[in-house]
């Protein structure tokens, strides 16, 4: 996968134990790989499911001083106000929609893909120190939103039916943009998990509870479920990976011939 000009490795996969007939694609977030993530979602495997874990381009990001990090796209602030690198978010997402028309091509329809992202942060720069290299649930000194504000976007953009998306400890990114932006998506009934911990400092409760009601004006509102995590700040725990899978469990069933 490539985004923003810049070549990134192939991505991290957990292969399903029998034949797949679903896939999900997790984008990880600022400073961090697909690798933590695939290891998170090797333990919660379900048989028939791909996990696929993209790593993002290096490049230099400016709210981090410009140093060069595993990036989806530039990020100049982290409030809501902050300007945003439309022309990084757009192209990211286009490389997005053809990871998923790649499944396609393999044979996993795009209905049969779930997108999802959660905003992992890592130090700055470089990576993990080692004790934590391997702990899904471990949060780091920097952050950003990218992995679910990129999967949340893409989601919205695509002409490709999906199955849903998991969007956790994140915001709609140009979301000025919307509705116009999704006024044609065939994506307006699908099933939307976002999770947020109510004691994140880097990406506040009230922005994931804000763009949960926003999301609910441009899908149906009925397929939409946001999940408090009580005590959690900008990281990820064992109840909430449970509460995805149940959820990749739902809306990727079996079918009748597996």
């Amino acid at each position: 996968m490539c985004g923003n000009n810049m070549s990134a490795p192939l991505p991290a996969i957990v292969p399903a134990a029998r034949k797949a007939t679903a896939a999900v694609i997790f984008l990880h977030g600022l400073g961090d790989t697909g690798h933590g993530w695939a290891e998170a979602f090797a333990g919660i495997r379900i048989p028939h499911v791909k996990y696929i874990c993209p790593h993002a381009p290096t490049m230099p990001v400016s709210l981090n001083m410009r140093m060069s990090m595993p990036s989806w796209f530039d990020i100049y602030g982290l409030s809501p106000e902050a300007d945003e690198d439309e022309s990084g978010i757009k192209r990211a997402s286009e490389n997005i929609k053809a990871l998923i028309d790649q499944e396609v091509k393999n044979g996993i329809p795009s209905h049969r893909i779930l997108l999802g992202g959660f905003s992992q942060p890592a130090e700055t720069p470089g990576r993990p120190r080692k004790s934590q290299a391997h702990n899904p649930w471990t949060t780091f000194c920097s952050a950003d939103q990218k992995g679910g504000a990129l999967s949340l976007y893409t989601a919205l953009t695509t002409q490709q039916k999906l199955a849903g998306v998991v969007a956790l400890s994140c915001w709609l990114p140009l979301r000025k943009s919307f509705p116009q932006a999704s006024a044609n998506s065939p994506n307006k009934d699908m099933h939307v998990l976002q999770c947020h911990g109510d004691a994140d400092p880097l990406v506040p409760f009230i922005f994931g509870s804000q763009t949960a009601e926003k999301m609910k004006s441009l899908i149906n509102p009925s397929k939409i479920t946001f999940k408090t995590y009580r005590g959690l700040p900008h990281s990820a725990c064992p109840e909430e990976m449970v509460d995805i899978k149940h959820f990749i469990e739902k809306q990727l069933p079996p079918i009748s011939d597996e």
